[in-house]
């Protein structure tokens, strides 16, 4: 069997495996998905940013503890 072969019947499985894919237990949610309006997208973009700020704070905290308390014992 030769590379080109090997390429087709990579191909046909990968379309096999896909082929179904709208009309099984993905397509409801597939059909039911739309774009966000923009306030939508805001507040998104706002409760990620501050996860993002809270995240950062928590790690930068515990640099510093582990950085200067074990000096004060």
């Amino acid at each position: 069997m030769d590379i080109i072969e090997k390429a087709w019947e990579v191909q046909h499985k990968i379309e096999n495996k896909y082929r179904s894919f709208g009309r099984g237990q993905y397509s409801r949610i597939l059909k039911m998905a739309r774009k966000p309006r923009r306030d939508e997208y805001v507040k998104i973009l706002e409760i990620s940013g501050a996860g993002l700020l809270l995240i950062g704070f928590l790690g930068f905290t515990i640099y510093l503890l582990f950085k200067y308390v074990p000096t004060l014992f």
